[in-house]
Formats: structure tokens, C-alpha cells, sequence
């Protein structure tokens, strides 16, 4: 696809804002050309009407695929082999396409395969922390620690990658600048944090949620949850969502207590 199918590439993410916010707000932000985007979005068409897309680049991203649009992303992946570190997107639609390219791309690193999608559009059902502010520029190296632990534990990986962790620093200095970044900070060490990681007028998702080990268990999650999604509802989006791993129950409780409801499945492929 290109800048010129913009605006039906973006129709087809609104069909569902919330499990397309990802590819939304990044075609939003950066439009179709390979080169600003950093990934190419792939079209399926039905009677020349586009119906399905694909985002090809860190991550693949089956959008609104249907059977026969995800066999034709599957060997198109295939031709150009595997430069994704993750599958990512609608379980029914990610399932297929694993079982698609798994003969050929070999084993992954982790398969998730149930990851509930939740939402919440209202006042969360928990008092916000009022001490869960904006990060601001100046706290990136109190932050750096924390969102490489984050990280790590959540992926199994470091982002501290060949570069020295160059790349994951401008990506955390980025969310900072444009007021996305948000966390409890006290004595120079974070408490809890979180992520607005994508956003359009429709959604954002919220991503990088961490409370440190020994602080678990106070409530932080939920309090500081409840700080970010009151500022994400007043100034980014009229829905807030994220998806987490159902085996990590005090996370999926900690969201539940501050009003997320289940709205969809994620599963993800790592390698």
C-alpha cells in the first residue's frame, strides 16, 4: 500500500479502533511509505475492494484478515522470510498464520497465545494516585532502569540490543516528550509506570506497565492505572485498552478492580 490508500487503509483499521490501534497510529503518524513508516503494509483485495491488510515490518500485524486474505500475507511473509520479531494481533487470525509459517520460519521463542484485549471508556471504579504524574525529559535516567526491567521480564529479552540500547532510549526519550510516559516516582526510584503507546482519535493502547517486585502487592498497579487512564480519557482518547497475558492474574485483577472489561483475544508470537 501507499500514501495514496490512506484514507481506505484507515477505514479498514476503524472497523475495530481498538485491536488496530497499533497500525492505526502509526499510518496516522508516519503514512504508508516504507521509508517513514519503517514497515510495509500489505492489501488484500475481493472484487477489487480492499478488504484485509498486513503490517510487515518489527512486528506482523494481521488487520481485519480474513481466511483466505491470511493465507495470502502467510506466503507473502514466506517469500521474503521471516524479519519480524513478533506476530502479533487477533488470535483467530494469528493462529492461522503461524500455523501457516511455522514449517518454514522454524521454532519461536514464546508463543502467547491467549491475551485478553481490555477496555474501559469511564471513570475508573478505583481512586487515581496523585502521585502518578507526567514524565518529564529531565527524569529519562531514573526511567531507563525501570523500563529495561520492564522489558525484560515482560519480553524475556533486554532492548539493550547491539547498539547499547541507543534505539530503546530514543523510543523511551520519545513517549516522554509527547506526554505519554507516566509513573510514581519517589526518592529518585519509580514505583510504577506506564506507557500511552499508540493513540488515535478513536483509542489508545496502554503499554509498559511495571510496579518494581518489592512494591507489589500495595496497590500501586491499580491506583496509578487509575491516574493514567483519567488522563488518557481527557486529553488522548475516548477509549483506553491494553492486553496482557491470561496467565499473569494479579495484572488481569489489578485491571478488573480499576474497571478494564475483556473486549477481545490477542495472541503473539516471539522470536
Amino acid at each position: 500500500m501507499t500514501d495514496s490508500d490512506r484514507d481506505e487503509v484507515l477505514a479498514i483499521c476503524d472497523r475495530d479502533p481498538v485491536s488496530n490501534v497499533f497500525v492505526s497510529s502509526r499510518v496516522r503518524n508516519a503514512g504508508l511509505d516504507p521509508r517513514r513508516l519503517g514497515a510495509q503494509v500489505w492489501g488484500y483485495y475481493e472484487g477489487g475492494q480492499l478488504i484485509s491488510l498486513c503490517y510487515s515490518g518489527a512486528n506482523l500485524v494481521p488487520i481485519e484478515a480474513t481466511p483466505a486474505a491470511v493465507i495470502a500475507f502467510a506466503e507473502r511473509a514466506r517469500m521474503q522470510g521471516r524479519r519480524c520479531s513478533s506476530i502479533v494481533g487477533p488470535a483467530q487470525a494469528v493462529t492461522q498464520l503461524w500455523g501457516l509459517l511455522s514449517p518454514s520460519w522454524g521454532r519461536a521463542r514464546d508463543v502467547r497465545a491467549v491475551q485478553p484485549v481490555m477496555t474501559i471508556s469511564g471513570p475508573p471504579r478505583v481512586p487515581a494516585d496523585p502521585l502518578v504524574r507526567t514524565v518529564r525529559l529531565d527524569q529519562l535516567n531514573v526511567m531507563m532502569p525501570a523500563c529495561v526491567a520492564m522489558f525484560t521480564e515482560e519480553v524475556g529479552v533486554s532492548p539493550i540490543g547491539p547498539d547499547g540500547g541507543v534505539a530503546y532510549r530514543a523510543r523511551v526519550s520519545e513517549l516522554i516528550r509527547a506526554g505519554r510516559s507516566f509513573a510514581r516516582i519517589e526518592d529518585g526510584r519509580v514505583l510504577f509506570k506506564a506507557e500511552i503507546g499508540a493513540a488515535t482519535p478513536l483509542a489508545c493502547q496502554v503499554q509498559g506497565v511495571w510496579v518494581p517486585p518489592e512494591a507489589r502487592g500495595r496497590g500501586l498497579a491499580s491506583r496509578g492505572m487509575a491516574a493514567v487512564v483519567t488522563a488518557a480519557l481527557a486529553t488522548m482518547a475516548p477509549v483506553v485498552t491494553l492486553y496482557v497475558n491470561d496467565y499473569n492474574a494479579p495484572a488481569r485483577a489489578a485491571y478488573s478492580r480499576v474497571g478494564f472489561t475483556q473486549t477481545g483475544t490477542f495472541m503473539s508470537v516471539l522470536f
